[in-house]
């Protein structure tokens, strides 16, 4: 996924199927320059991550 794509579904309200590793997860913030996104598990808010955008997948 590109930093844009990623962008527009953490601004969007609707919820988009969105998987790292395999596990469905929330983009809760896109950093664009850096090209990270802010992630979490949708069974785990409290698990934050920081992971590279195109390391997730749109299903």
């Amino acid at each position: 996924m590109n930093a844009q794509r990623a962008q527009d579904i953490a601004f969007s309200s609707d919820m988009a199927n969105v998987t790292y590793n395999g596990e469905s997860v929330y983009i809760e913030h896109v950093d664009e320059t850096n090209g990270t996104a802010t992630i979490h598990p949708l069974h785990s808010p409290e698990n934050k991550q920081s992971v590279p955008v195109d390391s997730l997948q749109e299903q």
